[in-house]
């Protein structure tokens, strides 16, 4: 691994995953998410609706999300070398970072059930290790 964060490596790392995250977001909200919301907070108007603009709010965050996936596998890499154990390192923080908190929290204010949790942390973690696996053999053919 480049003990250097190159910028444009770094960059094209992260658009290359989001194709990952962001097909992984958008199923999991539309088969499982966008239901659950609908359901468990029916009182809410437009909950879980999806327009332009929260379109566009959403793949911002995928984009941050992403760039924080592989950023955090180069931090781990830098330690581990790139190899197995930073890809579950970097995979397993990522979602304990962004989703076990997420979710929990949510459903710790009854804005979701505690029982949806065993469905949507799992589905996540996949997305986490999946991206972290993309970022480890991307940086493999950068340093080749």
């Amino acid at each position: 691994m480049n003990k250097e964060l190159l910028v444009k490596d770094f960059i094209i790392i992260t658009v290359i995953v989001s194709l990952w995250v962001n097909a992984s977001e958008v199923f999991r909200y539309f088969l499982f998410v966008r239901p659950e919301m609908h359901s468990y907070l029916s009182v809410v108007p437009n909950v879980a609706d999806m327009n332009w603009g929260i379109f566009t709010i959403w793949g911002l965050w995928d984009t941050l999300l992403t760039a924080l996936y592989v950023f955090l596998f180069w931090l781990c890499a830098q330690v581990f070398g790139n190899n197995t154990k930073s890809i579950v390192i970097s995979g397993v923080m990522s979602w304990c970072f962004f989703f076990v908190l997420f979710w929990v929290g949510m459903a710790n204010m009854n804005l979701s059930s505690w029982s949806y949790l065993v469905i949507v942390l799992p589905m996540a973690l996949v997305e986490t290790l999946v991206a972290s696996y993309i970022a480890s053999r991307l940086y493999l053919r950068k340093n080749a």
